[in-house]
């Protein structure tokens, strides 16, 4: 049986085939459903089986082997769609490239056995192999335009959040050369400088984190006894100064004490505090409740807002994630979308986990489980 036939004919099985690989590719495509696993891959099936059957020249078989294909743009394949799918899912580069490494072996296996003329065959291998190098070219380079914008558009971002705190540490030292300058208007200088310098501290700490991270050196604790009460009072201080407008409420019960890294479980609150804030409801408190348990301690911040979807909760956490304006009503962030992605980390460097919870009668709450380590 000719290749381009068995693909048709044996298309479910490649896709089960397809599905099953996908279905590895962990924590990616962990919940995700069966349409989300195939995504675009019948569609590169039946692309590949009708390249085959295409008829081309010497000349053409040329500029395709070395990657000078003329022909229509490829951002409306369905291999360059589903690059695009794939790197909104949070796949890696290597995972989507794995995916047609495996789709290529799974054609041939099952289809060798039914080979009668080998002739025949070896053509047709070669025109298989071309047209799926092709289609792995084409999601590679929609994959990475994805995440060459993304790479700029958190630059963009970076310089607009810096921007502001700078600027007002500039007007602020302007002011403070001014003759005359009461106590007063000093020290309420003086705060704003030391406000901006600490979350400009804060940005740097989140970027050297998620470099670390990236790089697959995971992040260093400093582990020390720590009562993570006092941790929560600081970081609603800190959130408090902030968002001034938001009224931040701390409750607390059993014994919080543990063997952390307290300067990051402090990162890990405020970065939660400032996102319940950012995206609650105004004039709706945000509560941080903390809960001691023998094996465990739990960390839990509320806001009543806008429910976050299914399909924002699972990406939720990946660094320079941010939710699309107007998608469940959600705002759009003016952060750098590594605020909970860090958090994350942190709790995950402590053998622990961040879990979110979202509903229209309770609100949405993000809970840090941490276990209860010994020195």
């Amino acid at each position: 049986m000719r290749l381009s036939e068995f693909i048709i004919e044996h298309l479910e099985d490649i896709l089960q085939e397809w599905e099953s690989f996908a279905q590895s590719l962990l924590p990616a495509t962990e919940g995700m459903t069966v349409l989300a696993l195939r995504d675009h891959a019948a569609q590169i099936l039946q692309a590949i089986a009708a390249e085959i059957e295409t008829t081309q020249t010497p000349e053409e078989q040329f500029r395709k082997s070395v990657g000078l294909n003329t022909e229509a743009a490829w951002n409306d394949s369905a291999a360059a769609l589903h690059g695009t799918v794939r790197h909104e899912s949070n796949f890696s580069m290597l995972q989507v490239t794995a995916e047609y490494r495996a789709l290529r072996a799974t054609v041939l296996r099952l289809w060798l056995p039914n080979v009668t003329n080998p002739q025949e065959t070896l053509d047709e291998l070669v025109r298989f192999n071309e047209a799926i190098d092709q289609a792995l070219a084409e999601s590679v380079d929609a994959f990475a335009g994805r995440t060459s914008k993304a790479r700029d558009m958190f630059l963009a971002i970076l310089g607009h959040d810096l921007r502001a705190p700078l600027s007002t540490m500039t007007l602020a030292g302007q002011a403070l050369r001014s003759p005359g300058l009461g106590p007063e208007r000093v020290d309420e200088l003086g705060s704003r400088v030391s406000k901006c310098a600490s979350l400009m501290t804060s940005m740097v700490g989140d970027l050297a984190d998620y470099t670390r991270a990236q790089l697959g050196k995971g992040l260093r604790l400093s582990r020390q006894h720590v009562d993570l009460s006092t941790t929560c009072a600081w970081a609603v201080e800190d959130a408090t100064s902030t968002y001034p407008q938001t009224q931040f409420r701390l409750t607390a019960s059993g014994d919080l004490r543990g063997y952390f890294d307290n300067t990051r479980m402090h990162r890990v609150l405020t970065n939660l505090l400032l996102n319940a804030a950012q995206h609650g409801t105004p004039n709706q408190p945000v509560l941080i409740h903390a809960t001691g348990e023998p094996g465990e301690l739990f960390v839990g911040v509320t806001n009543q807002g806008p429910v976050i979807s299914e399909e924002a909760r699972r990406s939720i956490f990946e660094p320079l994630v941010q939710l699309r304006a107007g998608e469940q009503g959600v705002k759009l962030p003016t952060n750098m979308g590594l605020g909970l992605f860090i958090a994350c980390e942190i709790a995950r460097a402590h053998g622990g986990g961040i879990e979110v919870q979202s509903s229209e009668t309770k609100g949405t709450t993000f809970t840090v489980r941490l276990p209860r380590q010994q020195e």
